[in-house]
């Protein structure tokens, strides 16, 4: 899918990741994978579809890193509290990620990239599933691709190389827990 390795890559061939499912974790195992990135030197670009939180952990972390470490955000909050509704007016911020996805890929200047909630900006049809599956095809091969959201499309899921679901079993906004800084965000 991807071709042989390439000298830009210190893992060699980059691998396409999803992380999916209904439980907390997707944005979080992806950035953790950032973090084992920039410790080997890797520039790693993530790619925020949906959110638009300006105070969140992983920008003040991204700011420490200059070029190393891009987060790059198109939708913008005004709150936390984001329902169905809201997510489906963001299309116009859906389709300029998308544009820059494909940039910052198909150049290749990025050992990791990761598309934050591009699964749950597919499932809206904010974006279309095709669109994303050709810049995976096209990828260079050196570049390690994460997509994140819920509900990844089964052809997204057919073409990635790991494929992780996050199953909700307990969280405490259950129980009336707000998004906690540092943890959540």
């Amino acid at each position: 899918m991807n071709g042989d390795a390439n000298s830009k890559s210190p893992f060699g061939r980059g691998l396409v990741h999803v992380y999916t499912g209904d439980g907390k974790g997707k944005t979080t195992a992806a950035l953790g994978t950032a973090l084992r990135a920039l410790g080997w030197g890797i520039r790693v670009c993530v790619i925020q579809f949906i959110k638009g939180y300006s105070d969140i952990g992983e920008a003040r972390f991204a700011a420490d890193f200059g070029d190393r470490f891009v987060l790059k955000q198109f939708a913008v909050n005004s709150c936390r509290d984001i329902n169905e509704a809201k997510v489906r007016e963001r299309k116009e911020a859906a389709e300029a990620a998308m544009v820059f996805a494909e940039r910052v890929v198909e150049a290749g200047e990025y050992g990791l990239v990761i598309l934050d909630e591009i699964n749950n900006a597919m499932h809206y049809n904010l974006i279309d599933v095709e669109r994303v599956l050709s810049l995976v095809r096209r990828k260079p091969a050196h570049v390690e691709l994460i997509l994140t959201g819920r509900n990844a499309p089964a052809a997204v899921i057919e073409i990635a190389d790991y494929v992780t679901e996050m199953h909700l079993i307990k969280h405490p906004f259950q129980n009336g827990v707000t998004a906690r800084k540092g943890i959540d965000y």
